[in-house]
């Protein structure tokens, strides 16, 4: 029985070769077969074999294995392992990390992924992200494929931490499987429903373009208060002038800095920025582009942002506005199985450190509550302002104010995260639980944290690099709890992934993720089935990860026909 098959294709005689191959990826034999009967044979060896199948990129295979109704168990992706292993700091000095660049360290043609903005955004204005080399590969070459399989099984046997490194190899390239799977089949989404939503919001749909009525009321209003009878609302240049002839100096329209005018513009012009939001992200051309058959079919980016959480390459997905949550409807018969693990990067955090005390407050539902219970903190919204605080190093405010009994409190908890702020500080890299690695520092940031620091150096040049570490610190420190939450998260899709396919008849199905948030599209009768099932893979998730350390990752877990009711 093979261990895996690879997958490689021939474009030009539209044919694909299926290897066999032993744990240590030796081949045990090939066979050829055309493109147009890959599904059929796919479908054979999964059910007779059962392999791990092992190709250079899931989003090349695998939506054509769905469109013919074949889905397999396992996979190797070999552009995400890669990606993975070459700066894994735990398999330092391997061959595959000591090569050149090559094909699998672009990311493929095919897939620009939208950049989640946080802070991880500060790399990219500073040069910190790694080059990614030539252009991924077209073709795929048996022999390359085998030799990068090889290199990636060598890194992690021979790395400081194989398990870690397997099951986060396992976790990644099972979720490529599961964002196949979710593009696929789509979250069920009521057109008329959505459109009934946007019209309660902003007005009938305009015929022929032009703002929705509900908007041209606010457009009016604001060049009334404003008195600017021809201001374009939509126009940053045009509302600064107006505002500054009101006698505001603002930098930005941002919201948060229209709050703090004391003017009566405030209030409909943050109206208007909100609806006319909603409209170009989720409006009526959204609905036309993204939803067919009464499905929402987002592109999901496997570890599309630098900590392994998932981006999204066109549809938002990652920010469906709350107002529009009640088109995502079950059908007939059907239930959404609707679980967000409550709290997840402060749990981690406890799991991670090994902070017995954090642990006890992580149980239950609401930790943020339970550390003001104990008295560590005034109130419940100090503690989350406190710990979020300390995990995306903030230093001014409550967050800073409080930072001191939090120390006191968890100290080994706080201990982990400013050993991590240090690191990033000094441009050392740092690592994810399982071992996923930060990007290196550039040499320009190293040459600023070296030249500040050798005697006469420039007063400003010092102030600068101090910024800039401090900037890295943050980022560093907020890596290691995100990026091991991510893990978290793709073990809880693949354990449940699994569970599915063992109730009922087998047709509960993911059809959303969101970070630290899954839907399922379950039968009726077997909604309290996949409701336990989304526990106990919660359950698994931690103990994969953590073992026996006593954090308990709670869910909020509703069985409703709408989203908007979970």
């Amino acid at each position: 029985m093979a261990a895996s098959v690879l997958l490689t294709r021939d474009a030009r005689a539209r044919t694909v070769t299926l290897t066999s191959l032993d744990a240590a990826a030796v081949p045990q034999g090939s066979r050829v077969v055309d493109e147009a009967t890959l599904a059929q044979v796919v479908a054979q060896v999964e059910a007779d074999e059962h392999p791990r199948w092992v190709w250079d990129d899931t989003r090349r295979w695998y939506p054509a294995l769905l469109a013919a109704d074949v889905r397999v168990d396992r996979c190797h992706d070999l552009r995400l392992c890669h990606a993975v292993l070459r700066h894994a700091a735990a398999a330092a000095g391997s061959r595959l990390q000591c090569a050149p660049a090559g094909p699998f360290d672009a990311p493929p043609p095919d897939a620009t992924p939208a950049h989640e903005p946080d802070l991880l955004d500060a790399l990219a204005d500073t040069g910190d992200a790694p080059d990614p080399g030539p252009a991924a590969p077209g073709g795929t070459e048996p022999d390359a494929l085998l030799t990068e399989l090889r290199d990636q099984l060598d890194a992690v046997a021979g790395s400081t931490q194989p398990g870690r490194l397997r099951l986060l190899l396992a976790a990644e390239s099972g979720g490529a499987l599961v964002a196949a799977e979710m593009q696929h089949d789509g979250l069920p989404w009521d057109p008329v429903r959505h459109d009934e939503l946007l019209t309660e919001l902003l007005g009938p749909r305009p015929v022929g373009g032009g703002r929705p009525r509900r908007l041209e009321e606010l457009a009016a209003t604001i060049r009334d208060l404003l008195s600017d009878p021809r201001l374009n609302p939509d126009s940053q240049p045009h509302l600064l002038a107006a505002l500054r002839r009101q006698g505001f100096s603002l930098a930005s329209t941002s919201k948060w800095e229209v709050r703090e005018l004391d003017h009566p513009v405030v209030e409909p012009l943050l109206e208007y920025k909100r609806l006319s939001r909603l409209l170009s992200a989720n409006g009526w051309a959204w609905l036309d582009a993204w939803v067919r058959d009464r499905r929402f079919r987002p592109t999901y980016v496997v570890g599309g942002v630098v900590t392994g959480r998932w981006a999204t390459d066109g549809g938002g997905a990652l920010q469906l506005p709350a107002s529009l949550r009640g088109a995502a409807r079950a059908d007939p018969g059907w239930r959404l199985v609707v679980a967000d693990a409550a709290q997840l990067e402060p749990r981690v955090l406890a799991a991670m450190s090994g902070d017995r005390a954090m642990a006890e407050a992580a149980r239950g539902s609401d930790l943020y509550q339970r550390i003001a219970d104990a008295g560590t903190v005034p109130t419940r919204r100090d503690a989350k302002y406190a710990l979020l605080g300390a995990i995306y190093g903030a230093t001014t405010g409550t967050a800073g104010m409080l930072m001191p009994r939090l120390a006191r409190a968890y100290p080994q908890a706080v201990a982990l995260v400013e050993a991590a702020a240090r690191a990033g500080e000094r441009g050392e890299p740092v690592s994810t639980w399982l071992g996923r690695t930060s990007p290196p520092a550039s040499a320009a940031f190293l040459d600023r944290i070296g030249a500040a620091g050798a005697e006469g150096a420039d007063a400003q040049d010092v102030r600068d690099a101090r910024r800039g570490a401090r900037d890295r610190g943050r980022f560093t420190r907020n890596f290691v709890v995100q990026g091991t939450a991510a893990e978290w998260a793709l073990c809880w899709l693949a354990s449940l992934r699994r569970r599915l396919r063992d109730i009922g008849d087998g047709r509960a199905h993911l059809v959303f993720f969101l970070h630290d948030e899954v839907v399922v599209h379950s039968p009726a009768d077997d909604a309290q089935a996949v409701a336990q099932a989304v526990r106990d893979a919660a359950d698994e998730a931690g103990r994969l990860l953590f073992g026996s350390a006593p954090v308990e990752f709670a869910l909020d877990l509703a069985v409703v026909e709408s989203y908007a009711d979970a």
